[in-house]
């Protein structure tokens, strides 16, 4: 069982930045495809960015590329999410989730992918 603790959401002007940061537990955390997701009100779940178990490979979604940059710090079972240049149209709960199987799926865009998510972080962005 993996659990995943999201901090570092809050409020935030346009053009401003956040640094959203995810704890996980387990012991084989550098073997975890770990993301991030979110979900706007009234609008579908969207992948934002994903990082492999060692980080030597991330992808991130167009609407965030450029702006947003996913790392992790294996040494403290934590992945990151730093969100530079925010827009009013990034509010949304941001979810960081986990994939144990060891591989970085190609369906890394994929929600159904990852087994284990956390509760989930509140960013506004005002404009």
């Amino acid at each position: 069982q993996v659990q995943l603790v999201e901090s570092g959401g809050g409020l935030v002007q346009a053009g401003g930045s956040l640094r959203l940061s995810c704890a996980a537990s387990g012991r084989t955390f550098t073997s975890y495809t770990m993301a991030w997701f979110r979900q706007a009100p009234g609008k579908e779940r969207e992948f934002v960015a994903a990082i492999s178990g060692r980080g030597g490979r991330t992808d991130s979604a167009d609407s965030v590329k450029g702006r947003f940059t996913i790392s992790r710090d294996n040494a403290k079972n934590t992945v990151y999410l730093q969100m530079n240049s925010l827009k009013p149209e990034d509010t949304a709960v941001y979810y960081c989730v986990a994939d144990a199987s060891g591989y970085y799926s190609s369906y890394y865009y994929r929600g159904d992918e990852y087994e284990y998510w956390g509760q989930g972080t509140q960013v506004t962005v005002s404009s």
